[in-house]
């Protein structure tokens, strides 16, 4: 693998410490999360074959000495926009380009499209460094169009660094903080050295489940559900156990005999992945119970999406 970054960047001078935040920006479905995930060493942003999985800003904490760095996991940048919740998921993203110290744009080797393009403008309108990171090079064939490819991208702005990488393979990625600080200013640390993220331990019940029901799901169904944790806490009549009660919102009929399942074996299959992801999470035993309710048409309503967390 070329190390196209090894010349590049400031030096990060020794004893100076450096905090920042690092948005992981590029459109939907070229790894923004797998990397983050990687990187943290830990599950904080959930991954699914399905674009746009990730739906507002998640913020993992990456403390080393001298460094911490904070990433934003955006939105994919996407060009259609047919619904509220397609805008919402752009607002997010666009507007988290100015408020960062350097933007990762995020593309996939050997691929390059619309929505690459449009991305890459805004991050040049953000007038932040912009290191490119080419992820998914283990899955390049052939590999000679590689390093062609590279040149090709590279000639298109004025990047700070290029790292190629293989999140999922976790190929390359041990460099990636080293060349983030360089572009970090002296600040100190914003969070504790042990804090991985700032999500919520309900938000990121809410995401496990709904991560099991999109790696489930027919192509439709995983854009049109939300899920809402209704309760969540000790159970009264066996100390230690974790009861979740979540509510997964669909935005017609049709989808909740979908979610279900034939005799109510999808939610059940759902049901029992979650629960080991969620035991493994928290770390002690989990109850979960699980409905389906209908919201019509919640995508495509503002007030729908305030109503379930989102910041419209």
């Amino acid at each position: 693998m070329t190390d196209i970054d090894d010349e590049a960047g400031p030096d990060v001078p020794e004893g100076e410490a450096r905090c920042g935040i690092a948005a992981l920006v590029g459109r939907p479905n070229v790894g923004k999360s797998t990397l983050l995930n990687a990187l943290l060493g830990q599950k904080v942003s959930i991954v699914s074959p399905r674009p746009q999985t990730t739906r507002t800003r998640i913020h993992g904490v990456l403390t080393r000495p001298g460094m911490q760095i904070i990433f934003a996991d955006l939105p994919g940048i996407h060009s259609k926009q047919p619904k509220a919740i397609n805008r919402y998921m752009n607002r997010m993203a666009l507007s988290s380009l100015a408020d960062s110290d350097v933007n990762l744009f995020v593309i996939e080797a050997l691929r390059w499209t619309d929505e690459d393009e449009r991305a890459l403008g805004e991050l040049r309108q953000a007038g932040r460094p912009i290191v490119l990171v080419i992820n998914k090079v283990d899955r390049a064939k052939p590999k000679e169009r590689l390093l062609p490819f590279i040149d090709e991208i590279v000639r298109k702005a004025d990047f700070a660094e290029v790292v190629p990488l293989s999140a999922l393979k976790r190929n390359n990625i041990e460099r990636l903080p080293d060349v983030i600080a360089r572009y970090l200013p002296e600040s100190p640390q914003l969070y504790p050295p042990d804090q991985l993220t700032d999500v919520s331990e309900r938000f990121m019940a809410a995401e496990i489940v709904r991560e099991k029901l999109t790696r489930r799901l027919q192509e439709e169904v995983p854009y049109g559900l939300v899920v809402e944790i209704e309760g969540m806490g000790e159970a009264e009549d066996e100390p230690g156990k974790l009861v979740i009660q979540a509510v997964i919102w669909v935005e017609r009929t049709g989808q909740k005999a979908i979610v279900i399942g034939k005799g109510g074996e999808l939610l059940k299959e759902v049901g029992r992945a979650a629960r080991l992801e969620l035991r493994h999470h928290f770390g002690k035993p989990v109850h979960l119970e699980l409905w389906v309710k209908v919201r019509e048409g919640w995508t495509d309503d503002e007030s729908a999406l305030r109503s379930f967390g989102f910041e419209t």
